[in-house]
């Protein structure tokens, strides 16, 4: 099991950085690693939004496709993924906003396992390197939208 976890300061509000995270249909347009995101459904539980969402990754030859269940909650500026299908053993990350005197810090954690022992070897490495960059994926869009060139 690769995990990973980071707490980062960013010049940005915490709505807006929860906005960024939580508006998957966009990730193709930013995330350089998203070939495809398909919201498959969508529902209201309890004042959270729960999305099934097929999203395609390509890094390099290597491509993959797996749904995952997407839980929004912006009354705590949280979010919360689970892969229920496709090529993983378990894929879960989880992100918490909290406002800070001029910005917000982002707290991200990612733990994955392929469930294929020769895609764990053939693609770990590739995958692990993109999710742990993806605060920086995500502060960059957010970058983008503050200066109004969304």
């Amino acid at each position: 099991m690769t995990e990973h976890s980071e707490t980062r300061i960013v010049p940005y509000t915490a709505d807006l950085m929860y906005a960024v995270v939580a508006d998957v249909e966009r990730y193709p347009q930013f995330l350089p690693w998203v070939v495809a995101l398909r919201v498959k459904s969508r529902t209201i539980e309890g004042g959270r939004e729960i999305l099934l969402a097929e999203m395609a990754v390509g890094y390099r030859a290597l491509r993959e496709r797996y749904t995952s269940r997407v839980v929004l909650d912006p009354a705590r500026r949280t979010i919360d993924v689970a892969a229920i299908d496709g090529p993983f053993h378990q894929l879960e990350n989880h992100w918490r906003f909290a406002p800070k005197a001029g910005g917000a810090e982002i707290d991200f954690a990612v733990k994955f396992q392929f469930s294929s022992r020769l895609l764990q070897a053939a693609a770990g490495r590739a995958f692990e390197k993109v999710l742990f960059k993806m605060t920086d994926a995500f502060e960059a869009r957010a970058a983008s939208l503050s200066q109004g060139s969304a």
